[in-house]
C-alpha cells in the first residue's frame, strides 16, 4: 500500500501555471519537469515514467483518463486510444464496475482522493486485483488542473486476504461445531497446570452445573464438587500427575449444585517440550452410558442367574465359520471348565454313545441348510452319570448372507425324573385305587360329561366297556332310600359351587349291597367359571361294618371300665376332661356331665383333689413328663362324695399319634390309701428308731468312755450344727479325721459332699492346682480344665489334713478362701464362690511354726475358731479295753475267725505300754494278732511293743530342758501380766514389756492356759 501512494508535489505559482500551459499537449505528462533550469541537460519525463515498473494514468479534472503509462498498456495488452477516456471500464472486471465508476464521480465532485480495488483483465484475459489511488493538482485557486494516479497490482495480497477470510470463516464454522458437538456428546475440554486450570469449555461448566459466565475454580472448590465417595481419589490423581508427566484416564462421579450425581470420565495428556507440567484434555459426560453399563450388567447378572435356576444355556454356532459361543450354564450342563474352547467334536465326546448318531444327523442338516432344530439326548460324564439334555436353535442371517444359530441347551433330568416318577406313580394310583377300592371321577354340571377310572366302574358296579352312565341310570342302581339325597346332593352343587360329600349305598348287578363314600370338589377358571367337578368314590362297606364292629366292641370296653375297681379318666391334649368311669364318678359324687364342667383341667385339678396336692399334681406335668411326653405316676388325695380324702396312685398314660403328638391322657389311679397309712406308721417308727441308733452311734468308730474322749464328743455335738471352722490338733494316730467326719455327719451339710485333702502328701508346686483348679494351659502339662478340691466340696466339708505343711503362697489363698468365700483357679481370672466348710487338722505345733515364720499368723487365727485338741491313747488309757474289743471284732469277722475273750496278761500289757502311734498303733497291732491267732483267746506277742529305753542323765537333761523352759516362759509371762494388771496389748501392755507380737503373747497365753483376769485386781488385793 505504502508503494502504491502518489508523490505529493506543493507547486509555486509558476510552477503551476507552467505545468498547465504544457500539459494542454496531448500525451504530454509532467512537461513541467522538462522545463525546470537548474541544470544545462533538459529530463525526458515521458522516457522516466515510461521506465518506473509501476502502472501509472492521469485524468482530467472531469474524470477523462488522458494517459497510461508504458507499463500500463503492456499489462493491458491495448493502445493508449483503446483505455482513454471511460474505456477502461471495459477491462474492469463487470461486478466491479458499477462500483469504481460511482467512486470515481463522487471523488471529481468532492476533490478527495480517490481510493479503490478492483479487478482489471489482463492481456492474458486473466482478471487480477488492483488497487487504484488518483491524487488532484491544484492550481493557485485551489481548483483541480490535473488527477495523478497509479495502480498496483494486490492479487495476492488479495488472495491471502480472501483466504484469511476463509480460514477464519473456517475456524468460526469449526469452533461452532466443535461447540455443538461437545454440547450434544456432553464433552468438555480444560486445560491444567500447577497452579489450577487455567481454561474449561463452556460445556464443560454446564457438564458441572455452573454457569459459563462464572469464573474457573479453583482445584479444592472443583475436588468439593467430586462425590465424596470419589474425593479422595482424584486428590490423589491430581497429585500424582503434578509429580510426574503421565497421561491418565479416570472416570469419576460429580455432584451438581442441585444434588444431581452425573459420571464424568476425564482423559488428560502433559503439554510436550514443557518444563511446567502443563496437561490438557477433555471430560465426557458418561451417565447414560455408566447407568446403562450397570443395567447391562445387573441385566447379564439376572440372565446368568436364570440360567443357572433353569438350568438353560445359552449357544451360539456359526456352521460356516466353526465358531462356537457356549455361557457359563451350558460349560456347567456338559461340565467343562470354561477354559475349554468349545468345538463339535468337544460335545460329541460328551454325548451318550447311543445317541450320538441322532446328534451327528442334527450337525449335518444344519450345516445342509436347515433354518431351526430342536433335539434331546443324553450326555455321559466321565463319573458314569446321565443327563438329559434338550437343545433348541433358530438360524440368523446377517445382510452378507452368513448364518448363525442362536439358541438354549436345558438340564432337563429332573424333568425326565420327575415324568419317570410320574407315570409310575400313574401305576401306583392306580393300583392303590384297586387295593383301595377307590374310584375317581369328573363330571360337568352344564354338559353332564363325565370321565370314570377303571376302579370307579368296579366300585359303583358298572362294566367301563359300556362307558360312563348316564345321570339317571346312576340314580337307578343307587339304593331307593338314598335317592332323594343323592338327588339332592347333584341338584347343590350345581348352584353352591362348593365341596360336596355324600354317603350312600349301591346294588350291583348280583344284589349286593355296598355302602359308598363320596367326595366332589369344585375346579374354576381363571375368571372364577365352574369346569368341573372332580372327586373320589370308595368303597366303605367294610369300614362300615368294621365301625359297627368297633362300636359294639366300645360299649364293652366301656361297660368293663366302668366295672374295674379304680378311678380312670381320660383327657385330652389341652388338657380338657373327655371320660371318666363309673368308680370315678361315684367316688366323686358326680355325673359324667358336672364332671366335665368341673373348674380345672388335666394341668390344673379340680376342687375334689386336696388342696395340698394340686400344686404338686399340676407341676408334675412340666417337671415329669412335658420332656419327653412319657408316662409317670403320682401319688394324691381325692375327696369322695362324703368329703373324706384318700390316697390314690395316679398313673399317667400319653397316647401319641404317628407324629409324636400327644392325642389323648389316660389316668388310671389306685386306691393306696390303706398302705399310705401302714407307711405313714412305719415311717414315724422308723424316725424313732433311727434316733435312738443316731444317739447310740453318733460318732461312728469313736470308740471309748474316758473323760477326756467324752469331753471332745460333747464339743464334736456343739459345733456341728454351726458353720464354723474347725481346727483338729493332736498326735497323729489319734483319729483326728474320724473327728472331722463326726463332724461333718452331724452338720446340715450331712448330704453333701466330704472331701478330704492330705496337703503333705501333695508336692508343693501342685498343692494350689489340687486344692482351687487350674485352666487349661496354666502350666506345662495342664491339657485341660480341672476342677480343684474346694469346687467338689461345694455345698459340703472339706477337710484339710496335715495343714501345717501348707507352703505359705498356698496359706494366703486358703486365707482369702476363709474371709472372702471366693477362690480363682490357676491360670485363671474368674472367682468362684466357696460354699464350703473348713476343717484342718496337724500334728505339728503351729505357734512354733509361726514364731519360725513357716505358718502365717492371721491363717492360724481363721482356723483356730473353734479348736479340738485331740487326747492321745496314754492318756486314755481306760478306753483301751474297748478299742481292743471293737478291733477284734471287726479284723475276726473279715478273717472268718471266732475269738471269745482277751488274754489277761495281754489286755494288761496293752495298757502299760505308751503307744507313742496311738491308736493307729493300736490298731495294727491287734489287725496283727488276729491273723496270727489260731485259738478262741486272743493273745499278743511282748515283743511286738518295743520297751522305751531307760533314761540316761543325759537324756533326762534333753527331757527335763523343754519343760523347764515352759516353766521359766510361763513364769515371765505371768510376771508380766501380773506387773500389767492383766493388760496384754497397748504401749503399756504386757506384750510391750516381754518385747513379743500382742498376736504371739496371747497364742501363748492359751496355749500355757494362764489365766490373765487373775492379774487385773489392784496390787493391794
Amino acid at each position: 500500500m505504502q508503494n502504491a501512494q502518489a508523490i505529493h508535489v506543493q507547486p509555486n505559482s509558476r510552477t503551476t501555471m507552467r505545468s498547465v500551459a504544457i500539459c494542454r499537449f496531448p500525451g504530454c505528462i509532467m512537461a513541467a519537469m522538462a522545463s525546470s533550469g537548474q541544470g544545462s541537460e533538459g529530463l525526458n519525463a515521458q522516457l522516466l515514467v515510461d521506465s518506473i515498473p509501476a502502472l501509472i494514468h492521469t485524468a482530467r479534472p472531469d474524470g477523462y483518463l488522458d494517459y497510461f503509462n508504458k507499463p500500463w498498456l503492456e499489462y493491458l495488452g491495448v493502445a493508449l486510444e483503446k483505455v482513454a477516456g471511460w474505456n477502461w471500464t471495459a477491462y474492469v472486471h463487470p461486478q466491479d464496475v458499477e462500483g469504481i465508476v460511482a467512486r470515481w464521480r463522487a471523488c471529481l465532485a468532492t476533490g478527495e482522493i480517490f481510493e479503490y480495488e478492483t479487478r482489471v483483465r489482463r492481456a492474458n484475459g486473466e482478471y487480477r486485483w488492483m488497487f487504484h489511488r488518483k491524487v488532484p493538482l491544484r492550481d493557485a485557486n485551489g481548483n483541480i488542473v490535473k488527477w495523478y494516479g497509479s495502480s498496483l497490482d494486490i492479487e495476492e495480497r488479495k488472495t491471502a486476504e480472501e483466504q484469511l477470510r476463509r480460514n477464519a470463516e473456517e475456524l468460526k464454522r469449526s469452533e461452532f461445531y466443535l461447540a455443538e458437538g461437545q454440547r450434544l456428546a456432553h464433552m468438555g475440554s480444560w486445560a491444567f497446570d500447577p497452579d489450577g486450570f487455567y481454561y474449561w469449555s463452556s460445556e464443560l461448566f454446564r457438564m458441572h452445573g455452573l454457569d459459563p459466565a462464572s469464573k474457573l475454580p479453583s482445584v479444592q472448590e472443583y475436588l468439593d464438587g467430586v462425590h465424596a465417595q470419589d474425593r479422595e481419589s482424584m486428590a490423589n490423581l491430581i497429585k500424582g500427575v503434578l509429580a510426574e508427566a503421565s497421561p491418565f484416564d479416570a472416570t469419576k462421579r460429580i455432584v451438581r449444585p442441585n444434588g444431581e450425581v452425573r459420571y464424568i470420565r476425564c482423559v488428560g495428556a502433559p503439554v510436550e517440550n514443557q518444563s511446567l507440567k502443563k496437561y490438557v484434555g477433555s471430560a465426557i459426560d458418561v451417565t447414560e452410558h455408566e447407568l446403562l453399563t450397570q443395567e447391562l450388567r445387573r441385566r447379564e447378572a439376572y440372565l446368568t442367574e436364570a440360567q443357572r435356576l433353569s438350568h438353560t444355556g445359552s449357544i451360539g454356532w456359526k456352521p460356516d465359520a466353526g465358531e462356537i459361543v457356549w455361557s457359563d450354564e451350558t460349560y456347567r450342563i456338559f461340565e467343562y471348565h470354561g477354559s475349554a474352547k468349545p468345538t463339535i467334536d468337544l460335545a460329541v465326546q460328551r454325548v451318550h454313545p447311543e445317541d450320538r448318531a441322532d446328534f451327528k444327523e442334527v450337525v449335518d442338516r444344519a450345516l445342509a441348510g436347515v433354518t431351526d432344530f430342536e433335539h434331546a439326548y443324553r450326555l455321559l460324564l466321565p463319573d458314569g452319570r446321565v443327563k438329559h439334555v434338550h437343545a433348541i436353535a433358530h438360524v440368523l442371517q446377517d445382510p452378507s448372507g452368513n448364518r448363525e444359530f442362536v439358541g438354549a441347551v436345558t438340564d432337563i433330568t429332573e424333568r425326565k425324573t420327575v415324568e419317570e416318577a410320574l407315570r409310575s406313580s400313574e401305576a401306583y394310583l392306580a393300583e392303590a385305587q384297586r387295593l383301595s377300592h377307590t374310584g375317581s371321577w369328573a363330571w360337568n354340571p352344564g354338559t353332564d360329561v363325565r370321565v370314570w377310572s377303571e376302579e370307579c366302574y368296579r366300585v359303583l358296579g358298572f362294566d367301563p366297556r359300556d362307558g360312563a352312565p348316564r345321570i339317571e341310570e346312576l340314580i337307578e342302581r343307587i339304593h331307593p332310600d338314598d335317592q332323594p339325597a343323592f338327588r339332592e346332593s347333584a341338584k347343590r352343587v350345581s348352584y353352591s359351587k362348593l365341596d360336596e360329600e355324600l354317603d350312600y349305598r349301591i346294588v350291583h348287578p348280583g344284589g349286593a349291597v355296598r355302602d359308598i363314600h363320596s367326595i366332589g370338589h369344585p375346579v374354576f377358571s381363571p375368571g372364577g367359571v365352574l369346569i368341573e367337578y372332580t372327586g373320589t368314590v370308595i368303597d366303605v362297606t367294610g369300614r362300615k361294618r368294621a365301625e359297627e364292629e368297633l362300636r359294639r366292641s366300645e360299649m364293652e370296653l366301656r361297660q368293663i371300665v366302668d366295672l374295674v375297681p379304680q378311678l380312670v379318666a381320660v383327657f385330652g391334649p389341652g388338657g380338657e376332661r373327655l371320660y371318666a368311669n363309673r368308680v370315678a364318678l361315684d367316688h366323686v359324687g358326680l355325673s359324667l356331665e358336672e364332671w366335665r364342667q368341673t373348674t380345672g383341667g388335666f394341668f390344673l385339678p379340680g376342687w375334689f383333689i386336696h388342696p395340698d396336692d394340686r400344686e404338686r399334681a399340676a407341676h408334675a406335668y412340666s417337671d415329669s413328663a412335658r420332656s419327653d411326653d412319657s408316662a409317670y405316676d403320682l401319688e394324691l388325695r381325692v375327696q369322695a362324695a362324703d368329703g373324706s380324702y384318700r390316697w390314690f396312685l395316679a398313673r399317667y398314660n400319653p397316647l401319641h399319634d404317628e407324629h409324636g403328638q400327644i392325642m389323648r391322657w389316660y389316668v388310671a389311679a389306685t386306691d393306696i390309701d390303706e398302705r399310705k397309712r401302714a407307711e405313714e406308721r412305719l415311717q414315724h417308727e422308723n424316725v424313732v428308731l433311727r434316733e435312738e441308733l443316731d444317739k447310740a452311734s453318733m460318732f461312728e468308730e469313736i470308740v471309748g468312755t474316758s473323760p477326756a474322749l467324752k469331753s471332745v464328743l460333747s464339743r464334736i455335738s456343739k459345733v456341728a450344727p454351726s458353720d464354723s471352722t474347725v481346727l483338729i490338733t493332736g498326735e497323729t494316730g489319734t483319729g483326728k479325721e474320724l473327728v472331722a467326719r463326726a463332724i461333718h455327719r452331724r452338720s446340715p451339710r450331712a448330704s453333701r459332699a466330704f472331701v478330704s485333702v492330705n496337703c503333705a502328701a501333695i508336692p508343693r508346686d501342685l498343692i494350689a492346682s489340687e486344692l482351687f483348679g487350674h485352666e487349661k494351659g496354666a502350666f506345662t502339662g495342664a491339657t485341660q480344665q480341672r476342677l480343684g478340691r474346694f469346687e467338689l466340696a461345694n455345698g459340703g466339708t472339706i477337710f484339710l489334713d496335715e495343714v501345717g505343711e501348707l507352703p505359705v503362697e498356698t496359706q494366703i489363698a486358703l486365707l482369702r478362701v476363709l474371709q472372702e468365700h471366693e477362690f480363682e483357679r490357676v491360670g485363671g481370672s474368674r472367682r468362684i464362690r466357696a460354699d464350703v466348710r473348713v476343717i484342718a487338722a496337724t500334728n505339728r505345733d503351729l505357734q512354733a511354726a509361726i514364731s519360725a515364720g513357716s505358718f502365717r499368723s492371721d491363717l492360724f487365727y481363721r482356723l483356730h475358731v473353734f479348736p479340738i485338741e485331740i487326747p492321745s491313747l496314754r492318756e486314755r488309757k481306760e478306753d483301751i479295753p474297748l478299742l481292743v474289743e471293737y478291733f477284734i471284732d471287726r479284723y475276726a469277722r473279715k478273717a472268718g475267725k471266732n475269738i471269745k475273750r482277751v488274754n489277761k496278761k495281754t489286755l494288761e500289757l496293752l495298757q502299760s505300754y505308751p503307744w507313742p502311734g496311738n491308736i493307729r498303733e493300736l490298731q495294727n497291732v491287734v489287725e496283727r494278732s488276729v491273723i496270727l491267732c489260731e485259738t478262741e483267746i486272743f493273745s499278743i506277742d511282748e515283743n511286738w511293743l518295743p520297751q522305751q529305753p531307760p533314761l540316761t542323765p543325759e537324756s533326762k537333761q534333753q527331757v527335763e530342758l523343754p519343760r523347764r523352759l515352759l516353766v521359766q516362759e510361763k513364769d515371765m509371762i505371768e510376771a508380766a501380766l501380773k506387773e500389767t494388771r492383766g493388760r496384754v496389748s497397748g504401749p503399756s501392755g504386757a506384750a510391750v514389756k516381754l518385747g513379743i507380737p500382742r498376736s504371739t503373747l496371747e497364742s501363748k497365753i492359751r496355749s500355757l492356759k494362764i489365766i490373765k483376769n487373775r492379774f487385773r485386781t489392784s496390787p493391794e488385793t
